[in-house]
């Protein structure tokens, strides 16, 4: 495979006061997007959205030991391929979360959900459009056993039956 040299330049910087992981419920967390001034243009039209991509780096993960892991390091859980999970260590540092659009004022965005630390850079915002829910998506047992033993990164009723009216 030809090694391909990127370059990427944030567009913005996560504020929430969170400086640890540790005991977070993410779904609860509030927290501003301060988007660079040159992009205040690049925001119009967002407002019409209740959710909206966030698109950021993982700028304080470290790189994986193994391309194995137990999911959310729990030993009770199976050892899964590590893009089989939603661990913040990974070759590419790229994150990707659903956020509630709160409001909007200028070049900062509040939002609801980021599971993002205080000053974390954001690399693109996108919109959360009707087709972006599965409603046939398929789940392994253990993915169903950790969300229902939350607290989750997301907090969706997920059901087994798939009933796309269930997200």
């Amino acid at each position: 495979m030809k090694k391909t040299r990127l370059s990427l330049e944030p567009i913005g910087i996560v504020r929430n006061g969170i400086t640890d992981r540790a005991g977070v419920v993410w779904e609860d967390v509030v927290s501003t997007l301060h988007v660079e001034p040159r992009y205040a243009e690049a925001l119009e039209g967002l407002e019409a959205f209740s959710h909206i991509w966030v698109v950021w780096w993982l700028d304080r993960s470290p790189t994986p030991e193994s391309l194995r892991v137990h999911p959310q390091g729990r030993q009770d859980m199976p050892p899964v391929g590590l893009f089989a999970t939603r661990s913040p260590v990974r070759p590419n540092p790229i994150a990707v979360t659903a956020v509630r659009l709160l409001a909007w004022q200028g070049v900062v965005l509040r939002v609801q959900g980021l599971d993002a630390l205080d000053g974390t850079p954001v690399l693109d915002i996108k919109p959360y459009l009707p087709g972006d829910i599965v409603g046939d998506a398929v789940y392994p047992e253990w993915a169903l056993r950790l969300h229902r033993a939350g607290p989750a990164l997301h907090k969706q009723d997920i059901k087994e039956s798939h009933d796309p009216r269930s997200y």
